[in-house]
């Protein structure tokens, strides 16, 4: 296991969950394991967790730390956006809580050949799965100005994104872009170099991973399927460190614990909608300074929860 892996709002999540005895987990992003170790140990001797990743290559470092639960942990290596159906094929019930965390592992980081982070020298690949979709180099290579700057905008909040989409666009031209070093040069052309407290490539790495990964619609169609597949009191814990994230959750916890969804101009309720979770966390719980100065990746962290009705 990575020794600079940390689970992050550990002691929080654990404490929202309130797993015990005998009880089922789903948690949606096993990445080291540290979540998913803690559920366990929590719901001993029997209870269980499918524990969900779509990152195949984190399954065997995990696997080191999570042997000694053996049938107790179930891991699935597909989305989180395919839950309810994993539930009924391992026909895993009660289903007491579910956690998201919704950021991506150290593991990942580490790899010196798939791109997530911008101080290696591998390829833009970015892929959780790589067996599918198409690569951040593809997406750099083919899609418009246009798209390109619209993906650095929406997913990334990058102030420069037309300029840098059009940067990008008339460098293809020349040479198609392949290595981190290929599109580390067009940021630093764009934005300046790295001495800042925010590396200039942050938002761009943010978004095209976002874009290749189809995060935003894996997220909403993996809390649709999680208030499904609870059981009434049944809990909902949600990480996420980006803003667009945590207004989809946020969005999403506000809309299912109303009982009226429609526009606030209509005099008369038409949706016939009924609320179906109760928001617990109305501001999100957010790391302490103790943590934040072991784990840097916390201080960005939100964890929202609510509970099935």
């Amino acid at each position: 296991m990575a020794a600079s892996h940390i689970p992050v709002l550990l002691q929080e999540v654990i404490a929202c969950l309130k797993p015990t005895r005998g009880q089922n987990f789903i948690d949606g992003t096993l990445g080291a394991g540290g979540h998913t170790a803690a559920l366990l140990k929590a719901t001993a001797p029997n209870g269980k967790v499918l524990a969900f990743d779509r990152d195949a290559s984190v399954w065997p470092e995990a696997q080191k730390k999570l042997t000694e639960f053996g049938e107790r942990l179930i891991f699935v290596n597909d989305s989180l956006a395919n839950l309810e159906s994993y539930v009924a094929k391992y026909k895993f019930s009660p289903v007491n809580g579910v956690l998201f965390d919704l950021g991506f592992s150290s593991l990942q980081l580490a790899s010196e050949t798939r791109g997530f982070s911008f101080q290696t020298k591998g390829d833009l690949d970015l892929r959780y799965d790589a067996t599918q979709g198409v690569t951040a180099a593809e997406i750099l290579n083919s899609y418009s100005e246009q798209e390109l700057a619209k993906i650095f905008y929406d997913y990334g909040e990058e102030k420069k994104s037309r300029v840098l989409a059009s940067a990008i666009v008339k460098h293809r031209r020349l040479v198609p872009f392949k290595t981190v070093e290929d599109l580390l040069e067009i940021i630093y052309s764009v934005k300046g170099g790295s001495r800042r407290s925010l590396h200039p490539a942050t938002t761009i790495w943010q978004a095209l991973r976002i874009a290749v990964n189809d995060e935003f619609s894996q997220i909403k169609l993996g809390l649709t399927g999680a208030l499904k597949v609870l059981v009434p009191g049944g809990r909902l814990a949600v990480i996420s460190f980006h803003s667009g994230e945590d207004r989809i959750v946020k969005n999403y916890f506000r809309d299912e614990s109303r009982n009226c969804i429609c526009p606030p101009q209509l005099p008369v309720c038409r949706c016939t909608h009924r609320a179906t979770l109760k928001v617990i966390t109305s501001k999100p719980i957010v790391a302490q300074l103790a943590e934040v100065k072991s784990n840097s990746r916390a201080a960005s962290a939100k964890l929202r929860l609510a509970e099935k009705i």
